[in-house]
């Protein structure tokens, strides 16, 4: 069911899977603000629906924002996803290398810099990810 859809991001949660899937918006230096304050939609969500795992597609992403001004929009989704219960973000590659290539540098900044309560990993195609999403934990 779709909770939130804005020009920015779509929110869809299935129940049964207690999957929150996001279609990760464009970047845009103009529409940071924006970003920022759908960033904070989507954590408001997953704490009212208790998500557990979330699935961040970033196929039809584009990014036209310095690496620094993407760092720091991966590192406030990342900051605000730490205030939930959720415990595994999936997430869909790009198929632009320029977008992939500073996502990867993203995650790898993400990862170091904060104590990511949950797991965090990168798929090429939604049907590997929404699997890893519905394992169980080791």
């Amino acid at each position: 069911m779709v909770l939130f859809d804005n020009s920015l991001i779509r929110l869809d949660y299935t129940p049964a899977t207690d999957i929150l899937a996001v279609e990760y918006p464009d970047l845009h230096d103009f529409l940071l603000s924006d970003i920022k304050r759908s960033i904070d939609t989507l954590v408001d969500t997953a704490k009212h629906y208790d998500v557990k795992r979330v699935l961040l597609d970033s196929t039809r992403t584009v990014s036209s924002v310095s690496e620094e001004a993407s760092r720091k929009i991966a590192a406030y989704l990342a900051a605000g996803l730490m205030g939930t219960r959720v415990v595994k973000v999936a997430r869909v590659q790009s198929p632009s290398a320029t977008v992939e290539t500073t996502a990867q540098e993203n995650m790898k900044h993400v990862r170091q810099s904060l104590p990511l309560p949950f797991e965090l990993q990168n798929f090429t195609c939604r049907a590997e990810a929404v699997e890893w999403l519905m394992a169980r934990p080791n």
